[in-house]
């Protein structure tokens, strides 16, 4: 367990020595939220939840948990998300147990965020921003955070047709805006 402050808010956080982080919010994770900019208006998912700091975070600063989805590969991410959703106060949340997007149905995001496993080879970032752009509304914006520069910045430059990019220490965070419909260009 931790504690962590959004928007002058105390969390609680609950953990799991299986999940990312468990001892402290990541550093690369704080980094990709202050540049979120979240408004009561947002439809949030949280792709690869982990404790579901991301959410929590989205809340303090504003967004209804109904708002909401969650999303990770572990079941047990999963379930200590949810936890930390309700023990904080913050009911409704969609929580989904799904590879990537495979499970999740909703579509018309106005900002997804994550923190994808990005020591491993492309194959899931790859899927994550691909399949997040289909389902961000136009307008809506897709950030995510890594120590890698290069090969991100092309994917989003590729399917976004741009993107922004703020460094925090050695952490990239990637911001894209859709602005249409199709990908900026062909899949490679």
């Amino acid at each position: 367990m931790y504690e962590i402050v959004f928007n002058e808010r105390l969390i609680i956080v609950e953990t799991n020595v299986s999940l990312f982080s468990p001892k402290g919010a990541d550093k690369g994770t704080l980094s990709m939220i202050k540049y979120a900019c979240f408004s009561e208006e947002d439809k949030v998912l949280d792709l690869g939840c982990g404790t579901g700091i991301v959410s929590l975070a989205a809340c303090s600063y504003g967004v209804k948990a109904s708002c909401i989805t969650m999303t990770d590969v572990d079941p047990i991410a999963c379930e200590v998300a949810l936890l930390n959703m309700k023990a904080n106060g913050f009911e409704g949340a969609n929580v989904v147990i799904s590879d990537g997007l495979n499970e999740v149905s909703e579509k018309g995001f106005t900002i997804i965020l994550s923190n994808p496993p990005y020591h491993t080879d492309f194959k899931i970032a790859k899927a994550f921003i691909e399949k997040g752009f289909n389902r961000l509304e136009v307008g809506g914006r897709m950030l995510m955070v890594t120590k890698r520069l290069d090969w991100y910045k092309n994917k989003f430059i590729a399917i976004f047709g741009g993107v922004k990019i703020h460094q925090e220490g050695d952490y990239f965070v990637f911001e894209a805006q859709k602005r249409t419909t199709q990908y900026a260009k062909a899949k490679k």
